[in-house]
């Protein structure tokens, strides 16, 4: 599936919070989650803006343990990033590492992080507050499939398609020297 998706970073996360409230939202995701990003060895999808990833969730809306193994790639990284993503839940971690492995995939980094997810005029609005010691500030990822829907979103959030950026997080980190010798594909 292709989306549409946009970063906007150093947020007040309760005014957000506020905002997608005060106009409606629904609160589709509270939950603590794992991300484990594999590669090859030599790097190749990362180098090319892709990854596999297994993610654990801790779904604290419905007091559940989910197991999701995906791949995404950068189509384009121009005024929004285009991805494709290809998921699917899976059973237990080891068996998306086993399969990851048999691939000739290796463990490249593991990350943890907070996320809060709205729906709101056909868009997810994420809040991720990752831990500090990978990503000191909070931001927003809102991902849908067109546009003008994300426009009309950022600006209900007292933004500006200007705030917005389809760099990734390790781009950000880059920027700001915050990050040392970690991939760029994610």
């Amino acid at each position: 599936m292709q989306e549409l998706e946009t970063r906007i970073v150093d947020i007040d996360v309760d005014s957000i919070r506020n905002i997608l409230l005060l106009n409606g939202a629904e609160k589709v995701k509270m939950e603590n989650q794992i991300n484990d990003i594999y590669d090859f060895e030599d790097g190749r999808l990362l180098a090319e803006k892709g990854y596999a990833r297994i993610r654990t969730v801790n779904d604290m809306l419905n007091n559940k343990i989910i197991y999701f193994m995906t791949t995404k790639k950068m189509l384009s990284q121009e005024r929004f990033k285009v991805m494709e993503e290809n998921e699917v839940i899976i059973n237990n971690k080891n068996m998306g590492e086993g399969i990851f492995k048999s691939l000739g995939l290796v463990l490249k980094e593991s990350n943890k992080k907070y996320r809060e997810s709205y729906k709101l005029h056909d868009c997810l609005i994420e809040i991720d507050i990752n831990d500090k010691k990978f990503c000191p500030f909070p931001y927003l990822e809102i991902e849908t499939t067109s546009e003008e829907k994300l426009e009309r979103v950022v600006k209900l959030l007292g933004y500006a398609l200007d705030d917005t950026t389809s760099q990734t997080i390790y781009d950000i980190l880059s920027q700001r020297g915050l990050l040392n010798k970690v991939p760029k594909g994610l």
